[in-house]
């Protein structure tokens, strides 16, 4: 099995110049896949994080990860604070990053096991989907699936307009200095957080259930049909 990482955009068709152009773009996937049972610990398959933890993992061994407070100038990055458990509320969650400038398709949110906790009660769940973490404040752009998420079955958002029009585009939320050939340059990524909170009694930690969290995106190409580009956007 063959394998390849390379940058975007990635675009395919057979007619690339001239009137009819049927270039299309590819649309991308993340994945990042929780199975609250697995308490092996950083580095393994469904790790779910823990308290103020939230991970990243792309189909592969879940890792813990950094999520930043979003800023357009601020270099290097500030961390962000992850909210810690409380009596009747808890967090867990995940973060993806993009390349600035996507746009969002769908997010999609699977229970596969029902999520359970251990001498707890859980009374209600929620994703909030945005490119922060998102402890309780349902922003313009911050996506909500159902408030029911605990049992097992597919959930996905209802998207208001001014959703969708945040979605055409993220934003640019990570901003660090790289260096590259002679000098240094700017690396710049959109970030998008998944904070699952759930709510109960007793500090409702989960321990049982299997979540998955996916985010659909298509990454533009800005040079498509820009007459400064030869000849008709920049496909090569």
């Amino acid at each position: 099995m063959s394998r390849s990482t390379f940058e975007g955009p990635i675009l395919s068709g057979d007619s690339r110049f001239g009137p009819l152009r049927n270039v299309g773009y590819t649309q991308l996937v993340q994945n990042v896949d929780f199975n609250f049972a697995n308490t092996t610990g950083n580095g393994s398959a469904g790790y779910p994080g823990g308290n103020g933890q939230f991970v990243n993992g792309n189909l592969i061994p879940n890792t813990n990860a950094v999520v930043y407070t979003p800023s357009a100038s601020v270099s290097p990055p500030v961390a962000a604070t992850i909210t810690a458990d409380a009596a009747t509320t808890v967090y867990r969650g995940a973060v993806m990053y993009l390349p600035q400038g996507c746009q969002i398709v769908d997010a999609i949110v699977d229970v596969g096991t029902a999520v359970g906790t251990s001498g707890a009660t859980l009374t209600a769940a929620s994703v909030l989907i945005g490119n922060a973490f998102n402890a309780s404040t349902y922003a313009t752009t911050t996506l909500t699936v159902a408030t029911n998420a605990i049992t097992a079955g597919r959930y996905t958002p209802t998207y208001s307009g001014a959703n969708l029009i945040a979605l055409q585009s993220t934003t640019q939320d990570i901003t660090q200095t790289v260096y590259q050939g002679s000098g240094p340059g700017s690396s710049i990524m959109s970030q998008v957080v998944f904070t699952l909170v759930l709510t109960g009694t007793t500090t409702p930690a989960p321990n049982a259930g299997t979540m998955y969290f996916t985010l659909r995106y298509v990454q533009p190409d800005n040079n498509i049909g820009t007459l400064t580009t030869y000849p008709y956007g920049n496909f090569d």
